[in-house]
């Protein structure tokens, strides 16, 4: 990996740090597919069980750095933090704005600094914001917060992103990677692998999905774990009354959704 960004696998949390600080970890072209393939990386490899996305202090990220008419880099992050099959962690230790606050929203969880600067500033900049924020946004904050953030341009603190259901905490900056922390090694260590990425998969898809068409597939999934090498692991430690070992394979064991008769289940893949 380039010194754009350090990547630290320890304990089953792989921690990725963006790493331009005099630029304010501003995203060029090489720091993009750097990322990606870290984040591919973090998808297939089963000892990975969480990962964290970070910044060098003091900035998370500024956004895309302009300085070389760089365009729209989010495109080329691939795959997108919601598209990996482990939670994934924003650690937003510091100002995110642009491409930097795009990239946080793609993430599962995010624990922000309270009096760092936040904004999808691009239409003071003539262009729109991108790195799918016109679909993350709305999720995390409903339509009017939404257009409020998008319309205007305008930033906001730690605090509001909290209030506005944007954050899951709100921190001073020292204390956000240490918390970002301790939650990835609670899912690692406590969490069942397989689960836990089937049941992410199926929160960012279900918005777009019937009730009946979620439940079936709740239904079906279940199903699935429940044949898996940890189903037999939970109910050998229930039996037993230990905690569980959890050793199943995400990679191994992710299901393959087609058509059974004339229902045709939608695809997780």
């Amino acid at each position: 990996m380039s010194s754009e960004l350090l990547v630290d696998v320890s304990a089953g949390i792989a921690v990725l740090t963006l790493n331009r600080p005099a630029q304010q970890n501003a995203v060029t072209p090489a720091m993009a597919a750097e990322l990606s393939a870290a984040l591919q990386r973090c998808d297939v490899e089963d000892a990975i069980r969480a990962v964290i996305i970070t910044g060098t202090a003091p900035a998370f990220c500024a956004g895309a750095d302009l300085s070389n008419r760089v365009g729209e880099v989010s495109a080329t992050i691939e795959p997108a933090p919601w598209r990996v099959r482990k939670p994934v962690i924003a650690a937003v230790n510091g100002h995110a704005v642009g491409i930097g606050l795009a990239l946080a929203l793609q993430c599962d969880l995010r624990y922000m600094a309270r009096d760092a600067v936040y904004g999808l500033n691009q239409v003071r900049r003539g262009v729109l914001a991108d790195g799918y924020a016109h679909w993350t946004l709305p999720r995390l904050v409903g339509m009017a917060n939404a257009a409020d953030i998008m319309l205007t341009g305008r930033t906001f603190d730690g605090d509001e992103a909290k209030a506005m259901g944007l954050a899951n905490g709100c921190l001073p900056a020292g204390e956000v990677l240490p918390t970002a922390l301790a939650i990835a090694h609670d899912i690692a260590n406590g969490a069942a692998p397989l689960p836990v990425a089937l049941s992410k998969r199926l929160l960012w898809e279900s918005l777009g999905m019937s009730p009946a068409m979620v439940g079936q597939l709740e239904t079906d999934l279940n199903e699935h774990v429940g044949k898996s090498i940890d189903g037999g692991e939970a109910m050998a430690a229930f039996r037993d009354r230990r905690q569980p070992n959890w050793t199943g394979s995400i990679s191994e064991e992710w299901p393959a959704w087609d058509s059974k008769g004339e229902k045709q289940r939608p695809s997780l893949d």
